[in-house]
């Protein structure tokens, strides 16, 4: 099986408060080269509900929203083996390098794992003594693919309410 490389960078700068961490983009995401980019995924919707706006067409549109509410975006394996989609195909994952993102960005204060298979690669591979302090939380998956934790829609919602909580503190 042929590895698979992630292509999406980091969406990150210097007002970054709250890091969001995916595990591996989907195929869909992949080839469009868009964070969330597949239209069932509830990512979008979620932060759009959260933040209490319309979420653009326009995939930069979304990036510019997100970077203007000091949200970042990026995931735990830079390349993987995988068949399909699915984070429970995922094999011999290669972590992406936290250790770098974190010293050039050292303003973030909170990292949302962004379901179990970002959390776990990154406490396997990366280690949750890089946050340094920082507050962390394992987040339910935004996928539209039922996980052993099937969440409604609107249970996500409440659960992801501390990225609202954090941007307003």
């Amino acid at each position: 099986m042929q590895p698979i490389q992630n292509v999406l960078p980091p969406i990150v700068d210097d007002e970054t408060k709250v890091l969001i961490i995916g595990s591996m983009p989907g195929k869909q995401s992949l080839d469009k080269q868009q964070y969330y980019g597949n239209p069932r995924n509830h990512f979008w919707p979620i932060i759009g509900q959260l933040l209490n706006v319309t979420i653009p067409e326009q995939y930069e549109q979304k990036i510019e929203l997100l970077r203007i509410r000091k949200i970042g975006l990026w995931d735990s394996i830079q390349s993987c083996e995988r068949q399909g989609s699915l984070d429970a195909t995922i094999k011999n994952e290669i972590p992406n390098d936290f250790e770098w993102l974190f010293q050039q960005y050292p303003q973030i204060q909170l990292v949302l794992f962004n379901g179990g298979k970002s959390f776990n690669v990154f406490k396997k591979h990366i280690g949750l003594s890089i946050l340094n302090g920082r507050e962390f939380e394992k987040m339910p998956s935004t996928s539209p693919i039922p996980g052993k934790n099937i969440k409604s829609f609107e249970e996500k919602v409440d659960a992801w309410r501390i990225l609202k909580h954090a941007l307003d503190e």
